[in-house]
């Protein structure tokens, strides 16, 4: 089920912010100019990879990421319990600079959403053994979301770290 949920979620297409509105609110609040659009095509190896951190096949040949200078955001989804998360996600130099969660679709657990907990990821980097470099404390009746948002974060680095760099 949880596969299904995941797969009808990629081939409806929201992928990305549920609408431009949500992705322009977003992007607007984190860059001070207009960051450019690109596209990361997901070699073997790196779905490979990614497909280790989320536990299930990655479904897509590309991801759309935004970028200026060395600041790139990111528009993921994971499923939590039964429902994608769509999360944005701030990359600036390697570390995690912002996470916040667009659009929350879940009956419970939605503490992921709050300052207290996405503040957690920021200044966290990819280790070598895709792990994130600080802990990030769980939260009761939440397990599923918070494992969906840890996931997402490790992506977004991983993604960021294989992006070309686009000078402005």
């Amino acid at each position: 089920m949880r596969y299904f949920l995941f797969l009808l979620c990629v081939l409806t297409g929201s992928s990305h912010a549920s609408n431009v509105s949500e992705l322009n609110v977003f992007l607007n609040k984190h860059f001070e100019q207009a960051p450019q659009s690109n596209t990361l095509w997901l070699k073997p190896n790196l779905k490979q990879r990614v497909e280790g951190i989320l536990g299930h096949p990655y479904q897509g040949l590309r991801v759309k990421y935004w970028q200026l200078g060395t600041k790139s955001a990111w528009i993921l989804d994971e499923i939590g319990k039964e429902q994608p998360i769509t999360t944005g996600i701030i990359i600036e130099k390697g570390k995690i600079s912002t996470v916040e969660v667009l659009v929350y679709r879940e009956s419970r657990g939605g503490e992921v959403q709050q300052n207290f907990f996405t503040r957690q990821f920021v200044g966290a980097t990819l280790l070598t053994n895709n792990k994130l470099s600080q802990r990030v404390d769980g939260i009761t009746g939440a397990t599923m979301s918070v494992a969906a948002m840890q996931k997402m974060a490790k992506i977004a680095l991983l993604f960021d770290s294989e992006k070309e760099t686009v000078i402005p």
